[in-house]
C-alpha cells in the first residue's frame, strides 16, 4: 500500500510538471524548461517523505502488536502460575484432614451406615486430592520423550477398559499402505489420556451402545477418534467439559471427579497436540486426540 501511494505521488508530480512545461512552451517562455526540471524533484522528495512516514507508522504498529502479544502471554503465564499455586495449596490443605478422618474411621469399632458413608466420601475426597496433585504436577514437570507405538497404546487401553468396565471397543487402525506412525512422548501419560477418554465413553453409555476407536494420519499428526453412541453432552455444556471439576448435569449419576478430561487436555497439550470434542445429547460423543507424528 505504501509503494502504491508513493507511485501515485510521483505520477501526480510528473503530470503537474508536464503541464507546466507545455504551458511554458505555448506561452513562448523559455524559463518553463527550468520549471519542468524542478517539479519532479519536489514530487520525488514528497514520495520519499511519505514512504518514510508510512514506514514509521508500520514500525509503530508492529511494535504495538508485539507489545500486546507480550502482555497477553505474560497475563496467561501469570494466571497459569497462580492456578498452579492454588492447586498446590488446596492439595496441602485437604490432604492432612482427609487422611486423619480416614484413619479415625478405620480405627472405629462401630459398624454403622453413617461411618460407611463417611469412609466412602473421604475416599472420594482423597482421590480428588490425588488427581488435583497429579494435574498440578503435570502442568510443570518434565515430560519423558520416547517413541510410542500407537497400535500398542490402543491395544493396552482397550484391554484396560475391558477389565475395568467390561466393555468391548471396536478398533479401526489403518494397515495399508502403511500403519500409523509412532508418536513421541511419555507412554504412561499417553495411556492415561487415551484411557480416560475411552473409559468415559464406557461410563456414559449403555452396554448396548457402540464404542469405537478410529485412527488416521493427517498433516503430520496421528489422529485418534474415540466415538460412542451414548448419552452425549448438553450443547450448552460442551465448551466447559475440559475445565477442572466440570461435570455435566446428565452425568452426575456416575462416579467421577470431573478432572478426567482436564487431565486429558493437559497431557495432550504437554505433548504438543490438540484435543477436541463433538457431541449431541441423546446421540453420542466423539473426542479427537491429535498428536504430532514422530519424524
Amino acid at each position: 500500500m505504501n509503494t502504491r501511494v508513493g507511485v501515485l505521488v510521483l505520477a501526480a508530480a510528473a503530470v503537474v510538471s508536464a503541464g507546466a512545461a507545455v504551458a511554458g512552451v505555448i506561452g513562448g517562455d523559455r524559463r518553463s524548461i527550468v520549471v519542468e526540471a524542478g517539479v519532479p524533484a519536489v514530487g520525488v522528495g514528497a514520495a520519499v517523505l511519505f514512504a518514510a512516514a508510512a514506514a514509521a507508522l508500520a514500525l509503530a504498529a508492529h511494535r504495538r502488536s508485539r507489545l500486546l502479544e507480550t502482555t497477553r502471554l505474560t497475563t496467561r503465564d501469570t494466571a497459569a502460575s497462580e492456578h498452579r499455586r492454588f492447586l498446590a495449596r488446596l492439595d496441602h490443605e485437604l490432604k492432612n484432614p482427609v487422611t486423619a478422618i480416614r484413619v479415625a474411621v478405620a480405627a472405629s469399632e462401630a459398624d454403622t451406615p453413617q461411618l460407611a458413608t463417611i469412609d466412602a466420601q473421604t475416599a472420594r475426597l482423597s482421590r480428588l486430592v490425588a488427581d488435583l496433585r497429579k494435574l498440578s504436577e503435570l502442568q510443570t514437570s518434565e515430560v519423558e520423550r520416547s517413541r510410542v507405538s500407537v497400535s500398542a497404546l490402543v491395544t493396552d487401553v482397550v484391554d484396560a477398559v475391558r477389565d475395568a468396565h467390561g466393555r468391548e471397543v471396536a478398533v479401526t487402525l489403518p494397515a495399508a499402505p502403511w500403519p500409523l506412525p509412532d508418536v513421541v512422548g511419555d507412554p504412561d501419560l499417553l495411556f492415561v489420556a487415551l484411557f480416560n477418554v475411552v473409559a468415559n465413553a464406557a461410563k456414559y453409555s449403555e452396554p448396548s451402545d457402540v464404542i469405537e476407536i478410529r485412527g488416521d494420519e493427517k498433516h503430520g499428526a496421528v489422529v485418534l477418534d474415540v466415538a460412542d453412541t451414548g448419552r452425549g453432552i448438553p450443547a450448552d455444556e460442551i465448551d466447559a467439559v475440559f475445565d477442572e471439576l466440570a461435570r455435566g448435569r446428565n452425568a452426575r449419576d456416575r462416579a467421577g471427579s470431573g478432572l478426567g478430561l482436564a487431565l486429558v487436555r493437559t497431557i495432550v497439550d504437554r505433548h504438543g497436540g490438540e484435543v477436541t470434542i463433538a457431541s449431541r445429547e441423546g446421540d453420542g460423543t466423539r473426542v479427537r486426540l491429535a498428536l504430532p507424528a514422530a519424524g
